[in-house]
């Protein structure tokens, strides 16, 4: 069988075995043959209880002299109506009560027919002689007592005594004396004279317990044989389950075996008793053989049971004790082969330790990981050894798999000794490694520091005697700490640290002693200085009188003077040389000594970098063993069945919302960055390449960071948690978990510190401008995240955020609305009080919020932000400056039908909203314009040129049309509107840029279709955008306000919708107020043209079929044709 192994039985128990199932078989075989003695298949009192009750035979229990047994016919006057199946049934059981020795005598039949007829008796002496089915000895008969039926049987057996030969005599007995004389009285009932005590019921009863108590011992004897069969046979399973389940199936089993003995034995006792209570209640009563024979049979019956459950308690010992060790064993087994898998597995993985360090905080880091990895691996080990002092005790218990246990205790001890030899050695190594790295780093801090010792010192106030002294002592008092500090020898560092010394430390070791080599290079040279200029001594000067001549000339002497100086003599000459040549050398040893600071200073900023990522990396270390330390101090512990008892129901299925994202920032920052970082440990200015290479990366800051309000909820609803102070406890963390939870918000605000701090000593170097970059690139994470944090606030939102493009900015305002529809009340309100709302600004939209504070702690205090209005950027427009407030601007939408006047907290942060809305409209405004162009291409390639349908009012429509057919189709210029740096705000009247026009495609009453629109500019406008407007019949809304209006100008305010009437002269357009219905010159260049029946300022709309460009004037627009829907903004 699969799963399964034969284990051979022992002799002992083999031997236990057998007597068990002969004592079983001999217990069968008693109750079988002690109480029925038949061939053929018995019958039991209970099989013909009701022909028994009837009483035409009985079996009284007494004896004839010889001890045959006697059965009695009572007169039974229906003794010939009884079927001779059941007679026969009759006579075979009651023949096969006694034993065979007592049957083997013969039976002594008497034939009681004292009341009955001379007819029945013959009929009835030859149907039990014709029937009877054992061995008869002799017959007697009672004949009838009446004279006539006595002097009629004597008559008739004299004449018919052939008729009644048998095999033995029959007897015809006129009384019951002359039966006395062949049975004594004491064998016979009292209704034959006799003094047996005899009850049929009670005969009965016994026949029928004896039987059922025969039976019972019976069946108990098949089934201990049985099951005793089944236990020997029984093939052990190979694993600790199936193993488990033999034992209990079998324990269950021999229980109720037991049970069945115990009831038989009980019933046997009781059996006993009964068959006793005759001769317990008088001891006057005589007891018959019958009754005798029944005790000792009960009797044997019960000592065989008691002999069975002895013989089977011993058997079933041994066999508890095989499936006992069995299942011991099983257990050592699959131990065995877990702590193996688990030994083998720590072994595979001490071999992949091949790591010895880039750094001392590495090796330290790396000896740490070590202390951690045998700490979880020494359960492993614990539970190995104590596995192979178990397989010892095993050994020693005698058990019958010595030969499988030893070899594997053998092998749990050399995997152990194994473990701790490659633990030993790892740690060995790493221990070298430290050393090493430790003696590298104090010689590298002692070459900082001796260049940080020569860029201190003064180079002024080295050139003093007493300043170059002192210098001279700082220099030879640091040189005296280098024996401690300073490498030595270099071959003796490669000879005592051999094993370790890979490519990359052994060129760290050159590197290092290199440096050495070089700074005390440097020390030497500044010696050499420093002696010289403390030996120099001062020597005197003589004064030498100039000539009175001198004194009146120029301070600068002819060529004559110098001259007539030198043929002075020797002496002056000396002098005279003496002090230029003594200043040349001052200034050679004062350039030498500015060099030597630049070196200086330059090394100095490179020991600040080195600092500066010296903290960088160990801060990163750091971080990272924090949150491992938490995934698997807390998080993994949720999971862990033993801690379950102590979560509590608010944590269940709970892990990501308290721990968000952590395992995926800490996989990579430990598998990515951290290895990025320490590749930048010599180029600590080119790590700014690494935070710009992983800058997409570090975006999983801002899913931990919109999560962590939950996860500080939750914190708080179960921070008193037993499950979080036992792992507090196991961790000896001295902050709880919150602290933690923390750690990835503060260190991704940590970046943009040590970037600054690494800018600030870089600015020369060759990865400043990376690390300018970066420093950038992570502010601008900072404030998507911060944004973010802000934007999940939003309620009352029914659309989907994403769908309005990138957050560009967000912040609080005070707004006042000025609308031209709405009752007038609340337009004069609004003018004068103003909402406080936080606008958030996307690519698509700006949403208008009501800002609520909430009550709470941490994240909870945060503010949310109540949804009240969106205005669609396709429709809006904005006015920079508003009269009277420098704060001020405006944001229009659909004409100017809703005007939000908003007021910025400083000008600089109104300039920054200004700047970023002009920049969405911008780049919608070209997009329609590279739309329009591809469409206009598309139609100039597919369609004539049609012949204009209308003409103007001045009648100039040839002109007009031949000025369309001019037009080119370059697009408009965009210069002049985008602006890198926040705009200063534009003088009164005037736009963004030069102002140019698009063609509009006309109401279908001005006769003008989109069919019909050339889309082309005017060369005026390719060529900047100088030169007047021309006329082109239509609407046009109105963008720059005029309010002065002269006697022939119409005063109009932008967002005004006019129809063109005329085209005049200077750049002047006659036009008509839809509104008002006054007429007047306005300038053209304050008009922009509606595109098809919007009723929009400049729009820029997708569903019409003629582009356009729009108007960037002071204020400026790109609206839809259908504007979004608005609600109320009051709060």
């Amino acid at each position: 069988m699969a799963g399964r192994r034969v284990v051979h039985i022992s002799v002992a128990e083999m031997k236990s075995y057998y007597l068990y199932s002969e004592w079983c078989s001999w217990l069968c075989s008693v109750a079988e043959d002690e109480i029925m003695h038949q061939d053929i298949v018995p019958l039991c009192a209970a099989d013909i209880q009701e022909q028994l009750k009837r009483r035409f035979a009985y079996l009284s229990g007494g004896r004839g002299q010889d001890g045959s047994p006697v059965i009695t016919f009572p007169d039974y006057p229906a003794f010939s109506e009884i079927p001779d199946k059941e007679f026969q049934s009759v006579m075979t059981y009651l023949t096969s009560i006694p034993s065979l020795q007592d049957a083997g005598i013969g039976f002594i039949l008497v034939i009681d027919r004292r009341q009955d007829k001379w007819t029945s008796v013959k009929a009835s002496v030859l149907r039990i002689a014709a029937s009877f089915p054992a061995n008869l000895q002799l017959v007697l008969v009672l004949r009838p007592t009446g004279f006539f039926q006595r002097t009629l049987s004597e008559i008739a057996f004299k004449f018919n005594r052939d008729d009644f030969k048998m095999k033995v005599p029959v007897i015809m007995l006129s009384s019951v004396p002359e039966l006395h004389g062949y049975i004594d009285k004491s064998q016979l009932t009292e209704d034959l004279g006799g003094t047996l005590d005899y009850c049929h019921s009670r005969w009965l009863c016994h026949r029928t317990a004896i039987e059922s108590f025969a039976l019972m011992v019976k069946q108990t004897a098949q089934m201990l044989q049985s099951f005793g069969t089944e236990l020997a046979e029984t093939e052990l399973p190979n694993d600790v389950q199936s193993t488990s389940s033999v034992l209990s199936t079998h324990t269950e089993k021999k229980d109720k075996a037991k049970e069945d003995l115990q009831l038989a034995q009980k019933e046997g006792q009781r059996l006993l008793e009964s068959l006793r209570e005759p001769l317990a209640e008088s001891t006057a009563h005589s007891v018959n053989q019958d009754q005798l024979d029944s005790q000792a049979t009960v009797q044997r019956l019960l000592a065989q049971l008691n002999e069975t459950e002895a013989a089977f308690h011993e058997f079933w010992a041994k066999h508890q004790q095989k499936l006992e060790q069995c299942l011991q064993l099983r257990h050592f087994e699959q131990g065995f082969r877990e702590v193996k898998a688990t030994l083998d597995t720590a072994s595979q993985k001490i071999a992949t330790f091949t790591d010895i360090g880039n750094s001392l905080a590495h090796v330290e880091h790396l000896l740490r990981s070590l202390a951690s990895f045998e700490e979880k691996s020494s359960v492993a080990v614990e539970r190995a050894r104590a596995l192979a002092q178990q397989g010892q005790q095993l050994i020693e218990n005698k058990h019958y798999a010595v030969d499988s246990i030893h070899p594997k205790c053998e092998e749990l001890q050399h995997l152990c000794h194994q473990f701790a030899t490659e633990i030993g050695s790892r740690r060995a190594l790493l221990s070298k490694s430290q050393e090493l790295h430790r003696l590298l780093e104090t010689s590298m801090k002692w070459c900082d520091e001796g260049i940080y010792l020569l860029a201190s010192q003064p180079v002024d106030k080295c050139q003093s005697q007493d300043g170059a002294e002192a210098a001279l002592q700082e220099i030879e008092k640091f040189l005296e700490t280098g024996e401690e500090n300073k490498i030595q020898e270099l071959s003796k560092i490669y000879k005592e640290y051999e094993t370790i010394l890979n490519p990359d430390l052994l060129d760290h070791v050159q590197k290092v002693f290199q440096k050495q080599e070089s700074m005390q290079e440097m020390f030497h040279r500044r010696q050499a200085s420093l002696k010289k200029l403390a030996a120099k001594q001062t020597r005197p000067v003589q004064p030498v009188a100039p000539r009175p001549e001198a004194l009146t000339k120029s301070p600068c002497p002819s060529p004559g003077s110098w001259r007539g100086s030198e043929n002075s003599g020797p002496e002056g000459s000396a002098l005279r040389r003496g002090p230029y040549r003594r200043a040349k050398s001052e200034m050679s040893e004062n350039r030498q000594g500015r060099d030597s600071s630049t070196g200086d200073e330059e090394e100095g900023l490179a020991i600040l970098r080195r600092h500066v990522m010296n903290e960088l990396l160990d801060t990163e270390r750091a971080y990272v063993e924090e949150l491992l330390s938490v995934l698997e101090g807390y998080a993994a512990e949720m999971e862990n069945p033993l801690m379950t008892h102590l979560i509590s129901t608010g944590l269940h299925n709970k892990k990501d919302v308290l721990f968000g994202n952590m395992e995926e920032i800490y996989h990579f920052h430990n598998r990515v960055f951290l290895r990025e970082l320490e590749r930048c440990t010599d180029c600590p200015e080119l790590v700014g390449r690494c935070f710009l290479e992983r800058m997409e990366d570090f975006q999983i800051y801002e899913k931990y960071c919109q999560n962590k309000p939950r996860s500080e909820s939750l914190w708080r609803q179960c921070s008193t948690c037993p499950f979080f102070q036992e792992c507090q406890k196991k961790l000896d963390h001295k902050l709880s978990l919150d602290s933690y939870l923390l750690k990835p918000v503060q260190r991704i605000t940590k970046y943009q510190l040590l970037l600054k701090e690494m800018l600030k000593y870089s600015r020369n170097c060759e990865g400043a401008e990376d690390l300018q970059e970066a420093l950038s690139s992570i502010l601008g994470i900072l404030k998507a995240v911060n944004d973010s944090m802000h934007l999940i606030a939003i309620t009352g939102y029914d659309g989907n955020l994403s769908d309005l493009g990138k957050l560009l900015m967000q912040g609080s305002f005070s707004v006042w609305t000025d609308h031209k529809k709405g009752h007038t009340k609340v337009k004069e309100l609004a003018r004068f009080k103003p909402m406080q709302r936080h606008l958030f600004l996307h690519e698509k939209a700006v949403l208008f919020c009501k800002k609520r504070e909430e009550n709470g702690e941490g994240y909870e205090k945060a503010p949310s932000y109540s949804y009240k209005q969106s205005l669609n950027m396709t429709a809006v427009g904005i006015t920079e400056n508003v009269k009277g407030d420098a704060k001020k601007f405006e944001i229009w939408y659909n004409a100017r039908e809703e005007v939000y006047i908003v007021q910025a907290p400083t000008p600089e942060i109104k300039a920054a909203w200004v700047n970023e809305i002009r920049k969405v409209l911008t780049s919608q405004l070209q997009a329609c314009r590279e739309a329009s162009q591809h469409r206009t291409l598309e139609q100039s390639h597919s369609l004539p040129l049609p012949a204009p349908s209308s003409t103007s009012p001045s009648g100039g429509n040839s002109r007009h049309v031949k000025k369309l057919e001019e037009r080119k189709t370059d697009p408009l210029s965009l210069e002049g509107y985008v602006s890198s740096s926040l705009p200063k705000p534009p003088e009164k009247g005037k736009g963004w840029s030069k102002t140019s026009h698009s063609l509009e495609v006309p109401e279908d009453e001005g006769g003008w279709s989109s069919a019909e629109e050339p889309i082309n500019s005017s060369d005026a406008e390719e060529d900047g955008g100088v030169g007047p407007k021309k006329l082109v019949p239509g609407k046009y809304t109105v963008v720059l306000d005029d309010e002065k209006g002269g006697p022939d100008t119409l005063a109009m305010r932008s967002g005004d919708v006019v129809e063109v009437v005329e085209e005049g002269a200077e750049g002047l357009w006659y036009v008509r107020d839809l509104s008002s219905g006054q007429e007047g010159w306005v300038p053209a260049g304050s008009l922009s043209a509606l595109l098809g029946t919007s009723g929009s300022a400049q729009c820029l709309s997708s569903s019409e079929s003629s582009p356009g460009s729009a108007v960037l004037s002071n204020s400026s627009s790109c609206s839809e044709g259908c504007p979004a829907p608005f609600s109320d903004l009051q709060g």
